[in-house]
């Protein structure tokens, strides 16, 4: 059976903005691995007369019908209710879930009220997905050709109960014998339009494996997806896909799935046994931050300076007055200064320095985005002149992404 699938998020609060929407974007990830097409996401208020409108047009057009929330003891939780109307379905009470309920009562000693009986209702005939981490379960059945799987809204809820119950029904009703294996490379440094236009014939032919771009926060990634009944299989067509993309780009490629630039910098590091100090400017310590948000940073990161005036650059980084008189805190003589000394100072292998113009407004007769990056080893110093445009925010983590890009091409010499 192949699915298009729909995913509905109900919950005022959604459309309110009070809270963001990421078990959509967690279902749809999960779904795509399944093989299963996500062609829409909806949002519907604790409305009634709204939620049948949605549920109608959902109907019409989607084969698998997934909704997330709705599902608690209160007055405007009325997603089972309102389907089970429509699809005129009776509720029952599912004992094993009305025992864990009760049970969570007894041992935190406080009284159950009469509603949360209501959360351990559900749609006659349904298949029951339990909740391990809270109290309503969800429920999965066919309708019309159709599948329909309530869910339960808070993501420490719905999350593990897809996961362990709501895959493997859906792999069964699907008949999903297929291994879905994907794998995302990530590149920095080329735009998302170059990069398509770069493997614009692979993206044309595709078929399987699949590959989908995505641009976030600077960097451009490729999902490369392959369906085979033998996962050693799908393993070597994402192999073979991998160096056809990588023949053509691998100059601006960096890394697997969830790895970012400041942690494969650390890795790097850590395999060559290299230390690391930062001077920091525009970037006000935000290269070592990130650096030691991950595990194990205290084997390479040694210290550093947030030198966010000339007096500091001149009293902690000793950059030469001269310098700043010449050529001014923006510019490659300084960032120069800042790398070397830094690593002289702390004693590390390798100084890096920021510094630039992050906005909004110019700075010693320099644009917004101006940004010199230097990074110094006991052998070499190389200095990196970037212009960058967008917000401040984005122009410092930007900065601090070409650091570790750069930093990273050195590394690999």
């Amino acid at each position: 059976m192949k699915a298009n699938a729909e995913i509905i998020a109900v919950g005022s609060e959604l459309l309110l903005g009070q809270i963001a929407n990421t078990n959509a974007q967690f279902l749809s990830k999960q779904l795509a691995e399944l093989g299963v097409n996500v062609y829409y996401h909806t949002v519907v208020g604790d409305n009634t007369t709204r939620l049948q409108k949605t549920i109608e047009i959902a109907r019409s057009r989607s084969d698998l019908i997934i909704f997330t929330g709705g599902l608690g003891p209160t007055k405007d939780d009325v997603t089972k209710e309102t389907i089970a109307h429509m699809f005129n379905r009776t509720l029952s009470l599912h004992q094993q879930s009305m025992k864990q309920i009760e049970d969570y009562f007894q041992k935190t000693k406080r009284k159950m009220s009469e509603n949360n009986r209501k959360q351990a209702f559900v749609i006659s005939d349904s298949y029951v997905l339990p909740n391990d981490h809270g109290m309503a379960p969800g429920m999965a059945f066919q309708h019309e050709g159709k599948i329909w799987m309530l869910l339960p809204g808070p993501p420490k809820e719905m999350k593990p109960m897809f996961l362990n119950y709501g895959i493997p029904y859906l792999k069964d009703q699907l008949g999903a014998n297929d291994t879905i294996t994907s794998r995302v490379l990530r590149f920095f440094g080329i735009g998302e339009s170059q990069l398509e236009t770069e493997i614009e014939d692979l993206i044309d032919k595709q078929s399987n494996p699949t590959i989908a771009p995505l641009a976030k926060d600077g960097e451009v990634t490729l999902r490369i997806t392959a369906k085979h009944h033998d996962q050693k299989q799908a393993e070597q067509l994402l192999d073979q896909m991998e160096d056809y993309i990588l023949a053509r780009v691998g100059q601006y490629f960096y890394g697997y799935d969830e790895t970012s630039l400041p942690e494969q910098i650390l890795r790097r590091l850590q395999a060559i046994q290299f230390t690391i100090a930062s001077a920091e400017s525009l970037t006000g310590g935000l290269f070592l931050q990130l650096l030691t948000n991950i595990s194990g940073a205290s084997q390479v990161v040694k210290g550093g300076v947030v030198s966010y005036t000339n007096e500091v650059k001149q009293q902690m980084l000793h950059v030469k007055k001269e310098t700043l008189q010449k050529y001014g805190a923006v510019s490659r003589q300084c960032a120069k200064e800042m790398a070397e000394n830094v690593r002289t100072l702390i004693g590390s292998d390798i100084g890096i320095s920021f510094t630039g113009v992050a906005g909004p407004e110019p700075l010693e007769n320099q644009s917004v985005g101006t940004v010199f990056v230097g990074i110094a080893t006991k052998e070499k110093t190389n200095v990196y002149e970037l212009h960058l445009a967008g917000s401040r925010d984005s122009i410092r983590k930007r900065t601090v992404n070409y650091g570790c890009y750069h930093l990273m091409k050195m590394l690999d010499c």
